[in-house]
């Protein structure tokens, strides 16, 4: 193989324009494909920013236009040459009018046929991507994902230092954290017996950075949960971190605002107003069965409980006992779209989320057209009609059950059914704020409350007095989500700044005081020496760039990921330690079943 030996590039092979033609210049990068015409060799050559066509002519250089033969696809290469006019342009390529006659080729290194081509057209499965990752991100777009991502870092980074934020770094060891996932663990050495736990946030550490006076903390930070894995999670993502001191709910949202507005025009040239819409999580729920709503369409929730109280069909008139509800969604102008199979493909996509059926009713000139319409006089029917403002052309869905189910099975339809008609389009984006969550959330099996965020989330002050209540489920903190697309961007609250509130908060969840104490015993005392009022967010990288590149899945915005099962296909993470390594650790492991 041949080396540099001092030669330099003088430019990406995607630079190149009209306006080079008759510059010398140094290009490098990997054959991408290769055609040879006899006493003509055109190459394709790629790196990261592009693809510029290299011909190699025997009659300009013959030793470069004989060792061209002999390249393969993927070989490392290294030319000189000028540029010409293309005569046969290509409109598809933004190098397409220009070509670069090599007088000096360098192999700098060959490659095997590689396992997967590389292209963004190519449908190999992402187990081979993963595995062969390396070469995976050589594909366009791939590198297009990572240079998107570098782009918001760098945005974030600006946007937080001009606006005073200091960027600090927090440990990953520490103790476990409260954030309702399973923590990982890193056993210790020196401390046989003891282990720390992996941040699922910095969030106690940013708390305490308040109270250290730093007034305005960032930082992009990794974070870590031993979670079931899906599309838009990962057991390691990245975090935009942020928490400021002598602020409000409003504060914390108006410097937000201002960061994604940059960010998505300076990435993706799209104009976000400002400000953006706020909705109460009550709202959300009741008119979209979800605390993420998608707002590219409409589908809203109504409930018609009152009207199917006494009617003759007794999965309706069952459902309207307090904590239930009869609601439904009207899919406008879609019924002709829907043949009855597919509604029953609805309603067995409504039955994973827990609903016994999805009952239905097509508007048509002749008036309802339902199974179920018998069961029905014609004033509730003719009130149902009006309540969900139907039309001739309209589907109607309903679940009846407890509000839980009703939200979730129908929440879900809903997107379903606009993920099926095409109406989630990417190339939209609907933000949303959401705000006055519930501060506890109830485990529908135990009866137990829980914190819905964490239980440093500032109650509503008009809702500080009730913590100690034994019905929890009406109160409501000052917390804020920030939504995209039906996805949860981010989330944060104004803190509790009161060590008096927060052994309250605690006491309201059930925790002993000597729990109190192992878990946050350093955290209360702090708090003893002055803690100023203060709130925080965090948004998440991975899932914003996702967004941003109309990607499905995080998997494909991240250099690195794991599947579906936490393994690293490339690197076969996790693997097995030493028995050397566990003996030093003090640990043994029990026989595998």
């Amino acid at each position: 193989m041949e080396t540099l030996n001092g030669l330099k590039r003088t430019h990406y092979c995607g630079e190149l324009r009209e306006a080079n033609i008759d510059e010398e210049v140094i290009l490098m990068g990997w054959v991408q494909k290769k055609r040879n015409l006899g006493g003509l060799v055109f190459t394709d050559l790629r790196d990261r920013s592009g693809i510029c066509q290299i011909v190699f002519d025997v009659d300009v250089d013959k030793e470069a236009f004989e060792k061209s033969e002999k390249l393969g696809s993927e070989y490392v290469i290294a030319i000189k040459g000028k540029i010409s006019e293309r005569q046969s342009k290509n409109p598809n390529m933004p190098t397409g009018n220009i070509e670069v006659f090599a007088t000096e080729l360098r192999i700098l290194n060959k490659s095997e046929t590689p396992p997967i081509y590389i292209k963004d057209d190519d449908d190999v499965s992402e187990a081979l991507r993963l595995k062969y990752r390396y070469l995976d991100l050589r594909k366009p777009h791939m590198q297009n994902n990572l240079m998107i991502r570098h782009k918001v870092t760098n945005i974030v980074r600006r946007y937080l230092s001009n606006d005073g934020f200091c960027e600090i770094e927090t440990p990953f060891l520490i103790n476990p954290t409260p954030e309702g996932a399973r923590d990982y663990l890193v056993p210790s050495r020196v401390n046989q017996g003891r282990f720390y736990g992996l941040p699922q946030s910095p969030q106690l550490l940013k708390q305490l950075l308040m109270l250290s006076g730093m007034d305005k903390y960032f930082q992009i930070v990794k974070c870590f949960r031993d979670e079931d894995l899906r599309a838009d999670r990962q057991p390691e993502f990245t975090q935009i971190d942020c928490e400021m001191s002598f602020v409000e709910q409003d504060d914390v949202i108006a410097m937000m605002e201002g960061m994604l507005k940059e960010i998505f025009e300076e990435t993706v040239g799209v104009d976000i107003k400002l400000p953006i819409r706020q909705m109460k999580y009550a709202e959300a729920m009741e008119k979209y069965g979800s605390d993420k709503p998608d707002l590219r369409f409409g589908f809203e929730l109504v409930n018609i409980s009152d009207i199917v109280a006494d009617c003759g069909f007794k999965v309706f008139a069952d459902a309207t006992k307090p904590g239930n509800s009869v609601r439904g969604i009207n899919v406008k102008g879609h019924a002709d779209d829907f043949t009855r199979k597919q509604i029953t493909s609805l309603e067995d996509h409504a039955k994973t989320y827990k609903a016994k059926g999805l009952a239905w009713m097509k508007i048509t000139d002749e008036g309802v057209t339902s199974p179920i319409a018998k069961f029905f006089t014609e004033e509730e029917l003719n009130n149902i009609v009006e309540r969900m403002d139907a039309k001739v052309g309209d589907l109607l869905l309903f679940v009846a059950d407890k509000n839980s189910v009703v939200f979730d099975a129908l929440g879900q339809v809903r997107l379903e059914a606009a993920n099926r008609l095409g109406l989630q389009d990417k190339d939209k984006f609907e933000l949303l704020w959401v705000t006055e969550f519930p501060i506890f959330e109830e485990d529908e099996e135990t009866g137990a409350f829980a914190s819905m965020h964490h239980p440093f989330t500032a109650p509503l002050d008009e809702d500080l007095d009730k913590i100690e209540q034994e019905d929890k489920a009406s109160l409501r903190a000052k917390a804020y989500d920030i939504v995209v697309n039906g996805y949860e961007l981010g989330g944060g609250s104004v803190r509790i700044s009161d060590s008096e509130v927060q052994k309250r908060m605690f006491k309201a969840l059930g925790l002993s005081e000597d729990t109190v104490e192992e878990r946050f015993g350093y955290f209360i005392e702090a708090f003893k020496y002055g803690a100023p009022p203060h709130a925080g967010i965090a948004l998440g990288l991975d899932r914003l760039v996702m967004l941003l590149t109309k990607e499905n899945n995080i998997r494909e915005v991240i250099a690195f990921p794991k599947n579906q099962n936490a393994v690293c296909p490339m690197t076969n993470a996790p693997t097995r330690a030493e028995d050397k390594q566990l003996e030093e650790l003090g640990i043994k492991l029990l026989p595998q079943n």
